[in-house]
């Protein structure tokens, strides 16, 4: 049983992409912050020591900074291979990092396609894949960061949604499967989300979205990393293949 909410995560050893800004650095200090060790899995290392949130645990070892580039395989096999060298256990991944596109259909390229499905799904899963293998022994998290496009249909989202539409689907399918290795396997669906990514879009097409929701705001980062916290926690320990929306009720 749980008596206290401090330290939901002490002990725990924390794979998360993304890790450097927006929703995968508000995960990574709150799970720092809750007393997982993280391995933050980011492009550029250099921006790491940038970072003045990140430098306290960076200092003392409790935040690692592993190179991936999620649009290459090879660089997915290396950051692999660099988090078994630190550790042989995994108790927490978090698919964070990915790309997004928008554009009509008609004007959308396959190979534009083929690069959007590489860094949201087919490399992030197999990353997974070779994590799970460090789960094996004492059972595991994992945490996929789908959209709310993946639900909601747009004009301009056809391959961005269509790539994260395909992650839900393979989170329930990995739930099932390594349920077996008592690995559970969750989805968090943001909407518009405070970060540069939603920076980037159209604001007229950012106020319709916020405006189809019940609360009529955009989330903080801070809202996708409480609910990664606790699908990750023994909180949720009785809850797989699951895909939680955090979009202020898109009804």
């Amino acid at each position: 049983m749980i008596n206290s909410l401090d330290g939901l995560l002490t002990g725990k050893q924390a794979v998360i992409t993304g890790a450097n800004r927006g929703i995968g650095l508000a995960i990574s200090l709150l799970f720092l912050q809750h007393g997982a060790r993280v391995y933050g899995c980011i492009r550029n290392l250099n921006s790491v020591h940038e970072n003045e949130a990140l430098k306290p645990y960076l200092e003392v070892g409790q935040f690692i900074a592993i190179e991936l580039d999620l649009s290459s395989e090879e660089s997915v096999k290396i950051a692999t291979k660099s988090v078994r060298q630190y550790t042989k256990q995994v108790d927490i991944l978090v698919n964070n990092a990915g790309i997004a596109s928008g554009a009509v259909f008609q004007m959308t390229s396959i190979n534009d396609m083929k690069a959007l499905f590489d860094v949201n799904l087919f490399h992030p899963m197999l990353l997974t894949q070779g994590i799970a293998r460090l789960m094996s022994r004492a059972g595991g998290a994992i945490v996929n960061i789908s959209s709310s496009t993946a639900q909601s249909i747009e004009p301009g989202t056809f391959a961005y949604g269509s790539s994260k539409a395909a992650v839900e689907r393979a989170t329930k399918s990995l739930a099932l499967e390594l349920a077996v290795m008592n690995i559970r396997v969750n989805a968090i669906a943001p909407g518009i989300t405070q970060t540069e990514m939603a920076g980037e879009m159209d604001e007229a097409a950012k106020s319709l979205l916020v405006g189809k929701s019940a609360m009529k705001r955009c989330a903080a980062p801070a809202d996708i990393a409480n609910t990664a916290l606790f699908l990750c926690s023994d909180l949720a320990r009785h809850i797989t293949g699951q895909v939680l929306s955090v979009d202020g009720g898109l009804i």
